[in-house]
């Protein structure tokens, strides 16, 4: 059965929604759709009071660690870590109390090309079981490449049947924002969840323009119950009007 899983977006400390796609460097084009006056620790407890599991932290950029191992440390082990993570910092964060270490972009170079040494090296110090591939994507053609920094540089490792078979053999889950719905409550991409839930031989959790609370069961369907989803933007606990948070709680406990 699809679960929703929460999240806990940060940007230069703060608990936000952004859309995605906007992200830049230069964050000249910035969309942001919520900013919370509550810190990422509140969150964290919350999830932990309604037994929510298997959520991710994201740190969107440079000034996030505090807030991070702040909302780690109120849910020790409950919570997923993101943003930033490479070979020399990943077991740190272990210790911090993040459950799973999630990976992308430093397993590419400058120019967006794979490298397969480097998902080698974090897999013999953290091991498999503690890691999560981060294979947040464009649209690109019919089908879908994985995007790194910040979901704006396309990468030349496609989302496909071979791609999700090879690494599943390198991780816990597979973690997949659909990077050109993010933030925008559009709709799920019902191409990529259907694709995800017929190819991925490990959990999967997607993120991105999730609109109502039909989501869940829709997600459900289309995936046979094998794809978990995260809501952002939408959901009452971060200033959206469509989704009630104690809706998906309750979803989960199966009421």
């Amino acid at each position: 059965m699809t679960k929703f899983r929460p999240c806990i977006d940060l940007h230069h400390g703060s608990v936000k929604q952004i859309v995605g796609g906007s992200l830049s460097a230069d964050e000249r084009g910035l969309l942001t759709n919520f900013e919370s006056d509550q810190p990422a620790g509140y969150y964290a407890s919350l999830y932990k009071a309604d037994q929510l599991r298997g959520g991710h932290v994201i740190k969107l950029g440079p000034g996030n660690d505090v807030a991070a191992r702040e909302a780690l440390a109120a849910y020790p082990g409950g919570l997923q870590i993101g943003g930033g993570i490479h070979v020399e910092n990943a077991v740190d964060w272990l210790r911090a109390g993040a459950s799973h270490v999630i990976v992308t972009s430093w397993l590419f170079d400058s120019s967006g090309c794979f490298l397969k040494e480097r998902l080698d090296q974090l897999v013999a110090e953290v091991g498999k079981e503690r890691l999560v591939l981060d294979l947040s994507c464009r649209g690109q053609g019919e089908g879908w490449v994985v995007a790194m920094n910040r979901w704006q540089t396309p990468t030349d490792l496609k989302v496909d049947v071979a791609t999700i078979l090879e690494l599943a053999g390198y991780c816990d889950e597979f973690l997949v924002h659909a990077a050109d719905v993010e933030g925008k409550c559009e709709g799920v991409d019902v191409r990529l969840v259907e694709f995800l839930g017929r190819h991925s031989p490990l959990p999967v959790t997607y993120a991105g323009g999730a609109n109502a609370f039909e989501d869940l069961e829709r997600v459900d369907r289309l995936s046979g119950g094998k794809v978990d989803l995260t809501i952002g933007s939408a959901l009452d606990l971060f200033g959206g009007s469509q989704i009630r948070y104690a809706d998906c709680v309750a979803w989960n406990r199966g009421l």
